[in-house]
């Protein structure tokens, strides 16, 4: 690991000079679903000399698709058959039952079973032989981002985890392989499988995706119910969201208030906390609570199990709020949709 003095992290992080590319090159690497992560995976490491295999059903509609971009497709039993490295790609939901039925009767001593999320290992969904090497790499971004910043010499921040060494290789070849999908030219911090699993469920329940998006449909919701209108509701709680995430995501918050209107920042300094006080805090620890002992483990596998009912109820419910039909129909006004969605189209094409 190298320093930079201007830096201090409580965590270890690891750059380009710090990994040994040579010990992920000379080995087969199965990527297993060729979706977001998993084409960015596979690409990156074939154009950094790496043998690569993508694993998919043989009625996969990504079959072609990966064959297009000049990789080895086989079946994910085949794939993991062949390699040395299994990373494991495909949605946390399908993945007890891809280990089970095509990759634990094809791992040898020795081996490397990796993933990019911890969930299964850490709830003991999937629960790995002894002798093999059990690692994670994990992005800090979506896979079509992670593939465009590799082509632009540019790189991807990552995690890095061991939850088993059998060999005594396995952090050595997990850096390297992060290496080869981009990562260290931008930073790679080290974790460890409960710290990330835990850690990213509590932000998407809390945070991104559960608190922000109630914190909108509240805030929208009291300014209509006050007599406003739901267009200058949808602008002011959701459609501006944007524009603070943007300023946070470059400077920090510090960047933020230095950026928006002195009305802005005595506003929400003074406010902020009014809405999301110490009640919020309350059950913010609740909800971490119910993501460390296991109970929203348990529920998710037990709702898939089920066939999902309260997921499609609560998506239903979801999508058919107000702020949803305000949202398409105002979207459909901004001259930027269309300039996106065109560039949107180029990049699935190219």
């Amino acid at each position: 690991m190298t320093e930079d003095d201007s830096q201090t992290f409580d965590s270890t992080v690891y750059y380009d000079e710090d990994a040994d590319s040579e010990v992920i090159v000379g080995k087969t690497v199965a990527v297993l679903g060729y979706g977001s992560q998993g084409h960015a995976h596979a690409q990156n490491l074939a154009d950094s000399g790496v043998d690569v295999v993508v694993g998919l059903r043989e009625d996969s509609s990504s079959w072609d698709a990966a064959e297009g971009d000049g990789l080895r497709v086989a079946t994910p039993a085949e794939a993991a058959a062949e390699a040395d490295v299994v990373s494991v790609l495909v949605p946390d939901t399908v993945q007890p039952d891809v280990y089970e039925n095509a990759i634990e009767p094809n791992l040898e001593a020795g081996d490397t079973l990796q993933f990019a999320h911890g969930f299964n290992i850490h709830y003991n969904q999937i629960q790995p032989p002894e002798d093999v090497d059990v690692t994670m790499v994990a992005p800090k971004s979506p896979g079509h981002l992670v593939r465009r910043n590799y082509e632009n010499d540019e790189g991807t921040p990552g995690l890095l985890a061991v939850y088993q060494d059998a060999t005594g290789d396995a952090h050595e070849e997990g850096l390297a392989y992060a290496a080869a999908i981009g990562c260290t030219r931008a930073g790679v911090v080290e974790t460890s499988f409960r710290e990330e699993t835990e850690t990213d469920l509590f932000g998407e329940q809390a945070v991104l995706c559960g608190g922000v998006t109630s914190l909108v449909k509240q805030g929208y919701e009291t300014l209509v119910d006050a007599g406003y209108s739901p267009e200058m509701a949808y602008f002011e709680c959701l459609n501006e969201l944007k524009l603070i995430v943007d300023l946070m995501y470059e400077d920090g918050l510090g960047g933020m208030w230095d950026s928006v209107s002195d009305t802005a920042e005595y506003g929400g300094l003074t406010q902020g906390d009014v809405v999301v006080d110490e009640h919020a805090r309350e059950n913010m620890e609740e909800v971490l609570e119910k993501v460390q002992n296991g109970q929203f483990a348990r529920e998710w596998i037990a709702e898939n199990q089920a066939g999902r009912p309260s997921y499609t109820q609560l998506r239903h419910a979801e999508k058919n709020h107000e702020i949803e039909a305000v949202g398409e129909e105002l979207r459909g006004l901004f001259a930027w949709q269309d300039e996106e969605e065109e560039e949107e189209s180029a990049e699935v094409k190219a």
